[in-house]
């Protein structure tokens, strides 16, 4: 059974980024989760950094994403909220969501706001994207590639080979996992 994790806003806003982390969850490896409220974050954000996305087309892609990871939507976990204690109370709904999902990681690029006393009580932890995809990679290494590969190819505006998607990753803070898919894509294709 794969185990279970949260994504955080801040890891599903970079549109890359994103999508491998709904690729890698695709392929079975994880069971990705997050929140209604963790998506309204996630796109408040993309639609004040990028004016010249509309809500409606958002509103698409936030669809398309539930649609495509079956039982994503963690609900019934507000009434944890209240209880719980972080650095920044304003991500107390990401943990009460992650305990209420069973979840044994919350995949983050805010690990100071996710520290180890406060989530080790629930046997979760936080983890860096990159530690993540790095973790993927050795959980489904074939999987995972064969995910970056059909995530380039479907980028059409622009166009991206699998190296330049590598590159973008890289950028968006996944240096290890890059490192590690450029060894495992030139040897295995």
């Amino acid at each position: 059974m794969p185990f279970i994790v949260i994504y955080d806003a801040c890891v599903l806003f970079p549109a890359p980024l994103r999508d491998l982390l709904i690729r890698i969850a695709g392929t079975g490896v994880v069971r990705a989760r997050w929140t209604e409220t963790i998506l309204d974050e996630c796109f408040r954000t993309i639609l004040e950094q990028r004016p010249d996305l509309t809500p409606e087309r958002l509103a698409r892609t936030r669809f398309l994403m539930n649609k495509a990871i079956p039982d994503c939507l963690v609900t019934g976990y507000e009434d944890l909220i209240a209880s719980l204690h972080l650095p920044d109370q304003n991500d107390r709904h990401v943990l009460a969501a992650a305990i209420r999902a069973g979840a044994q990681s919350i995949v983050t690029f805010n690990l100071k706001d996710f520290p180890d006393q406060a989530l080790s009580q629930y046997g979760i932890e936080a983890k860096h994207p990159d530690a993540f995809v790095l973790e993927s990679l050795h959980l489904a290494p074939i999987a995972v590639c064969t995910a970056i590969r059909a995530q380039a190819e479907t980028l059409r505006n622009p166009p991206l080979s699998s190296d330049a998607l590598l590159g973008t990753l890289q950028q968006q803070g996944l240096p290890l996992s890059v490192a590690q898919l450029r060894k495992l894509l030139g040897t295995s294709l």
